[in-house]
């Protein structure tokens, strides 16, 4: 979680993704892990455009939510566009529909140990799946139990304070552990803000042009020990470029 320095500069966008992109590989961007991003500056609740993606696994609250909470982590900011408009909701969605959001990629058989050290790994019975529709429901009752709204009606500092509660493991979830919640939202708004488009996120490549990352070209080898930007604009798997 932020540093109380992090929390009274309110950390730029910049800043955070250097931190994130120095934890995680740039092209698998997998895991989970915490963030500043948390301290994003926007200031009004945020809800999905209209006529836009419409969710084959999301009921529209919890579609609601989703956008609420991305917005909040990756902002739309000076620097470019955040997570809302890169798509990164409908990559959320369009990966509960794959063999990762149903658990086939993990050893789903117990026993389990939700006791046990995270060192030891994924302790819980639940899917990727089933960890977003408990989560956002059990989020949403704890918000109603503080402030008498659920998140996505919550303005910015609220819906701020209430994800520095998940990532603590402060809010109290009575199915899975809140950080455990916020660690998966928090893995797949990185992966979906920095995914090739091909998969429903990182639209107009602006998480790429973010970090100057070339993308799907095919050789890039000799500008990688150089120390300066990247001239070429980042290409995706579909050959699309920036």
């Amino acid at each position: 979680m932020a540093t109380d320095d992090d929390r009274s500069g309110l950390p730029s966008r910049r800043a955070f993704l250097r931190k994130s992109l120095s934890l995680i590989p740039v092209v698998t961007l997998a895991g989970s892990g915490v963030a500043s991003a948390v301290l994003a500056h926007a200031s009004a609740p945020v809800g999905p455009p209209p006529d836009a993606y419409q969710p084959s696994y999301f009921s529209q609250e919890e579609w609601t939510f989703l956008h609420a909470a991305v917005a909040l982590l990756i902002p739309n900011d000076e620097r470019g566009p955040g997570a809302v408009e890169a798509g990164v909701p409908e990559f959320i969605d369009r990966q509960m529909g794959t063999t990762y959001g149903s658990g086939g990629l993990w050893y789903m058989q117990g026993p389990f140990h939700p006791e046990a050290p995270h060192e030891l790994g994924y302790q819980l019975k639940l899917s990727p799946r089933e960890i977003y529709r408990e989560g956002i429901r059990e989020c949403d009752a704890w918000c109603r139990k503080q402030f008498g709204k659920p998140f996505a009606a919550l303005d910015a500092a609220q819906q701020q304070h209430v994800l520095e509660q998940l990532d603590d493991n402060q809010a109290a979830f009575e199915v899975l552990p809140s950080a455990t919640f916020f660690a998966m939202l928090w893995g797949n708004t990185r992966e979906g803000f920095f995914s090739d488009p091909i998969h429903g996120g990182n639209k107009g490549m602006v998480g790429w042009k973010l970090i100057d990352f070339p993308g799907a070209r095919a050789d890039f080898m000799d500008w990688v020990e150089r120390d300066e930007r990247y001239v070429l604009p980042p290409v995706s798997i579909r050959g699309e470029r920036a």
